[in-house]
């Protein structure tokens, strides 16, 4: 194998991003389902954070109930977004990794939603809706995308 070429770097950290966001939620997710499961919350850091294993069958966060349309919106982002990124092989790495956080934390729900019907939600703050590791990234990239395009011009 040689180096990659300068075409292939950003497909190339696409993927390690992309592959590191989804391990790691399906691991803490898998974690939540086999640790938490018929129990009460668990104070993780007093009361302020808390584990609290929930099945979301709506958006992040819990926010809009919406069934199917969150399947065809979760493989939409999908296959749009790698779709993006081998189109435009000039978009700036720092756009990359956060488009792949983005697309791990969207394949990370949508396997849940495909095989349960819902979301394995576990980080509770008890200010906000239970959460996970996929909505985390997929907030967060799409926030630092929207300020970063918004400086941009």
């Amino acid at each position: 194998m040689g180096v990659a070429t300068p075409a292939r770097r950003p497909l190339s950290m696409f993927l390690a991003v992309a592959v590191a966001v989804l391990a790691l939620d399906q691991f803490t997710k898998a974690l939540a389902l086999a640790h938490l499961s018929g129990r009460a919350p668990v104070p993780l850091l007093g009361e302020f954070v808390r584990l609290s294993l929930v099945h979301n069958t709506g958006s992040a966060f819990g926010l809009v109930q919406a069934g199917g349309v969150l399947i065809v919106v979760g493989l939409a982002c999908c296959l749009l977004i790698p779709a993006l990124v081998l189109l435009r092989r000039d978009l700036p790495r720092f756009q990359t990794a956060l488009l792949a956080a983005i697309w791990g934390g969207s394949v990370g729900n949508l396997l849940d939603r495909l095989r349960t019907g819902g979301v394995t939600d576990f980080i509770d703050l008890r200010v906000w809706p239970v959460f996970n590791v996929a909505d985390i990234a997929i907030t967060v990239g799409f926030a630092a995308l929207a300020i970063h395009l918004l400086l941009r011009r």
